[in-house]
């Protein structure tokens, strides 16, 4: 009873109710449709799911249509946090006009180059090879049949200053495909045989391993490129390519060469203090639009996150210098926060935009970090990071002044305290408590997107870094890290067999994996293996080489991108080129090398020399373009060294033996730990994959190294000095700190 009366009158109720029912359908009437990518798991197809473009993922549905309708396919591959796609994206693909024009003439699909590096690879191969360059987002023109007949990266709405415009490009291909058909078909045959040809020549050239003059030639290509003045290597944009450090690294270990190792230092130290560092949030943006490693474009990759990590790590291990283990472990802390899952695996990937904005999220004004910091806070942190009341960096179209700033250091903390007069401890200590603070306001922000794709081969490569870190810094909680992520993906991602998925998204596990979801796993395994000596890691590495060999080698060497029972294209490729990740098949050669040291199973080597074979007229071609593929040969010639730890796993003499390997700098070697039976016959399981340490036992009741280098091996011993002095003999002079 009591209710009537303190609620609205009825008459007005069911009239506001009327009112929030047309409400309701205007504004579901004003909301784009969806079209068929609602469905897909793709962040970055779901970014695109509302475009009025009627847009078709990848499959039988858009090519069967297209064949039904008599049009082209236009093929549009992108990824989440590609600036120029969302770009493109904002300019046409949200446009009406150009919508309804490409529902007039094409058949639009969407492919997320993450999901599909198959697809990406092989229409990036047509791209290059009709332009002569490449990129995101790559549109490529295909007949129903799925051949490439025209290409390019980013088209702009309207035509203008020599660029074709998109709304021209589509009524100039209308016109081609509907009054010069045979034309376009010809052009599409002779676009494939082209490639086919080029690549099958390749393939069938002479083949030789390559080996020392290769490494020289890498290296001296390298040295010619390098940029004395502000690290890394040629102008303008300057990307991280950390497999270059890791190159220059192991030749510094083989060869003794100190310039090898500066050039190494001098680039991490210009990456750390640039703006291409985030000096708030930690982490390495994807590339510098400069020489000066100033401005970012600020995406974040898990892939540059995990390799620059391991060159840092590496770096540490080379010089003893603190500096290099605090970059690992700040990168590795920005993984953890913003890139890592609750199930221990980590994300792809975080956009440069927000609120439509490249780098928003990033930059400050001078008036928002002195609304953050106290008055002498504010002043010295702005006084170090180089923040200029104007803001430090201009609009490239303009030339004026942006008002905001991207904290970077000109100096390393070390000098700039001795001019504050100040200790280097204590101003690291402010600057860190200011960082603090500044880190929690800038989360308050809106954020950019983070692509939560978890992709099996960018997280084999994440647990590799991982696990180096945690033995080269005895660090149980980065071991722990590594491990977690390895067994989410050995549960989720792995099929019977030994086959994976390539990537799982809101619990949906799917795509056939392919040579780099193998290739990378398998490597994160074995540095996992080595870390904390667990031997089943050791026999899924195993396992997952086989199967990669089976199903992705060929018999003339090299091992192809897709699997022999994938999905059918136009080509099945094999790519040994080191672009802004290591090929598959250069961290495959790594993978079976260390392999037949960690087993001693000779198939593994003869695939080795199979792929290196293959890769030789490639690598003779431009060896700096290979330079992973060139670490591998380089710790196979340095000569590579296997060590064999027999004891107790838990007992202090077993650790002093691994803590004096790990502390190195050593990566021509592999290490076995070979627990000690309780019992005379009781054989651990790493004698069933490593049977060679069936009689590599401790001495007596003490822990021993067993050392084996170029198929020679040395008597036990238990003492840690005589182990390095087996492996450091011979060698000239670059153990490293």
């Amino acid at each position: 009873m009591g209710g009537a009366g303190f609620g609205r009158p009825r008459g007005q109720e069911r009239l506001q109710n009327r009112v929030s029912l047309v409400e309701g359908a205007m504004e579901a009437a004003m909301e784009p449709k969806a079209n068929r990518l609602i469905t897909e798991k793709s962040p970055y197809l779901q970014q695109h799911a509302h475009n009025p473009v009627d847009w078709y993922p990848w499959g039988e549905e858009a090519f069967a249509l297209a064949r039904a309708e008599d049009k082209p396919i236009f093929l549009s591959i992108g990824y989440s946090t590609c600036h120029w796609c969302h770009v493109m994206e904002h300019e046409s693909f949200e446009d009406e006009d150009i919508a309804a024009l490409m529902r007039a003439t094409v058949v639009a699909v969407k492919v997320d180059r993450e999901e599909r590096p198959d697809l990406d690879n092989l229409y990036m191969t047509f791209c290059q090879a009709l332009t002569g360059r490449g990129g995101w987002p790559l549109n490529v023109f295909l007949t129903p049949d799925g051949q490439p007949f025209f290409a390019g990266t980013y088209f702009p709405k309207e035509s203008g200053f020599g660029r074709t415009g998109m709304r021209e490009l589509l009524q100039r291909v209308h016109m081609a495909w509907t009054s010069n058909r045979q034309a376009v078909i010809g052009n599409a045959t002779q676009i494939l045989d082209a490639v086919r040809s080029q690549l099958e020549a390749r393939d069938a050239g002479e083949t030789a391993e390559p080996g020392e003059a290769q490494l020289d030639a890498a290296r001296n290509e390298l040295a010619a490129a390098y940029d004395a003045a502000n690290g890394g290597f040629g102008g303008a944009p300057k990307f991280p390519s950390p497999h270059n450090l890791l190159f220059l690294l192991r030749e510094f270990r083989r060869t003794g060469r100190e310039e090898n190792l500066a050039m190494v230092t001098a680039t991490l130290d210009a990456m750390r203090r640039g703006g291409v560092f985030d000096q708030i949030g930690l982490g390495l943006h994807r590339y510098s639009t400069d020489a000066h490693w100033f401005v970012p474009h600020f995406e974040k990759m898990l892939y540059d996150q995990a390799l620059t990590a391991m060159a840092a790590t590496e770096a540490y291990l080379a010089t003893g210098d603190a500096e290099w283990r605090r970059m690992a472990r700040d990168i590795f802390e920005y993984v953890h926060r913003d890139l890592t899952g609750p199930d221990g695996a980590f994300y792809s990937a975080e956009d440069a935009d927000s609120e439509g904005v490249e780098g928003k999220f990033y930059v400050w004004t001078e008036s928002e970090i002195r609304a953050v910091l106290a008055g002498d806070e504010a002043g010295l942190f702005m006084d170090v990071y180089g923040i200029a009341p104007g803001g430090n960096f201009h609009d490239e179209a303009t030339g004026q002044a942006t008002g905001a700033n991207i904290p970077f250091l000109e100096e390393p903390i070390a000098a700039v305290a001795g001019k504050k007069g100040l200790g280097p401890a204590e101003l690291a200590s402010r600057l860190e408590r200011s960082r603090e603070l500044l880190l929690a306001a800038r989360q308050k922000r809106v954020r950019p997107l983070c692509d939560d794709k978890v992709l099996t081969d960018m997280n084999g490569l994440m647990i590799a870094a991982l696990a180096k870190a945690a033995r080269a810094f005895d660090d149980e909680e980065l071991a722990g890290r590594a491990k977690r992520a390895s067994d989410f993906l050995l549960a989720k991602m792995l099929l019977p067999d030994s086959r994976l998925l390539h990537r799982l998204r809101l619990g949906e596990a799917a795509v056939t994996g392919m040579l780099d979801d193998y290739a990378f796993l398998a490597w994160g395994l074995l540095e996992l293996y080595q870390t904390v000596f667990d031997p089943a890691y050791l026999a899924q590495a195993v396992a997952l080489a086989k199967a990669m060999v089976r199903h992705f080698g060929d018999a003339a060497g090299g091992l192809f991108l897709t699997p022999d029972d994938g999905e059918a294209l136009l080509l099945r490729q094999k790519t040994y080129y080191d672009a802004a990740i290591p090929s598959g098949n250069s961290v495959a050669f790594l993978v079976l090398t260390t392999l037949y040291r960690l087993t001693g199973e000779k198939s593994f080597m003869e695939e080795a020399s199979r792929l290196a074979r293959a890769a030789g007229p490639w690598v003779a071609g431009h060896p700096s373009g290979f330079t992973f593929f060139l670490c591998g040969l380089s710790q196979m010639l340095a000569p590579s060294a296997e060590v064999t730890i027999a004891g107790d796993p838990d007992a202090p003499d077993t650790h002093a033996l691994a803590r004096a390997l790990f502390e190195r700098y050593l990566p021509e070697v592999a290490v076995v730990l070979r627990p000690a039976g309780e019992e005379p016959n009781d054989e651990p399981d790493i004698v069933a994959l490593a049977p060679f340490t069936r009689f590599q036992l401790p001495m007596g009741d003490r822990a021993a190294a067993h050392v084996c280098r170029a198929g020679s091996c040395q008597p036990p011993t238990p003492d840690p000095a005589a182990m390095l002095a087996l492996l450091d003999k011979g060698k000239p002079g670059a153990a490293g700190g």
